[in-house]
């Protein structure tokens, strides 16, 4: 059997995603062909997506993945949600099956399961996260799912962390869950630190905040994988900091996906092993 699938997405020319499905596939003695339909390439917008996906179920696509920055705006072209992604609010899969679209959200899954492979007995009693924008509400979502306390979300739109805030409260009313208005409250005395804003990318280069607010005590997980290792990862590194890249988010996220698409079971280590 083979397989038929892709990326949506903006600015995206260089995804990993078609070398890791791919290759995944060919490990396995099948064949997956992933391609990237990059809305830059022609100035398109979300506008343009139910085009898309009409071509797509006409090109019998068996699913693809999406990025930046339509993870929201595809929602309301989706027959069905599983229950993550409608509680998340977001979809990065979207699995074509019976002439429906159902959208699911892999990264949640991934960050939670690259979480617990790399730190699995960090404390988890207070949490601090920077960011409230594109991954963040699935990482919060995985934080809170994987038990933690309480979370402190920071972002330079307030009006956005108060609303991510309010949505994860509402999903996990026995935790806490707050917006605040520095960036050092969401960071001293947290237990450990999550980075989800775009800053540290190859395209955003520089530092969310200052690496002095973090102390070796404290974890330091970050979501960006190009570069594979961020400014700031590496100082808190250098601080002596259990830390957690954003390689294995992306790895774990792809793989997830896959099954989805395909209905088997990809080899999770060897994918992370062979990511470049």
């Amino acid at each position: 059997m083979s397989w038929l699938c892709g990326l949506v997405g903006e600015g995206i020319a260089a995804s990993r995603s078609p070398a890791m499905h791919e290759r995944e596939a060919k490990n396995l003695g099948e064949i997956l062909v992933y391609r990237v339909v990059d809305t830059a390439a022609w100035e398109g917008t979300a506008a343009d997506l139910p085009a898309i996906f009409q071509w797509l179920k006409r090109f019998n696509y068996n699913g693809v993945n999406v990025t930046h920055p339509y993870k929201q705006a595809v929602i309301p072209l989706l027959d069905e949600l599983s229950d993550a992604a409608s509680a998340i609010g977001a979809v990065n899969t979207v699995v074509f099956r019976n002439g429906k679209y159902i959208g699911h959200n892999t990264d949640w899954s991934g960050y939670a399961a690259n979480f617990r492979r790399t730190l699995p007995d960090a404390s988890l009693e207070r949490v601090g996260q920077i960011g409230a924008g594109g991954a963040a509400s699935a990482v919060g979502y995985a934080l809170l799912t994987l038990g933690a306390r309480e979370l402190k979300l920071f972002d330079v739109d307030r009006a956005r962390a108060t609303a991510l805030a309010e949505r994860l409260q509402k999903l996990f009313p026995e935790t806490r869950v707050s917006a605040v208005s520095r960036v050092e409250d969401a960071i001293t005395g947290a237990s450990g630190v999550v980075q989800t804003s775009p800053i540290g990318m190859s395209t955003h280069p520089g530092v969310p905040f200052s690496p002095d607010l973090l102390s070796s005590e404290q974890w330091f997980s970050e979501v960006i994988y190009f570069p594979r290792e961020t400014e700031l990862l590496a100082q808190a590194r250098a601080k002596g900091c259990p830390t957690v890249s954003g390689v294995g988010m992306a790895v774990f996220q792809a793989a997830d996906a896959f099954e989805l698409f395909t209905g088997l079971r990809p080899d999770r280590e060897r994918m992370l092993k062979e990511f470049d």
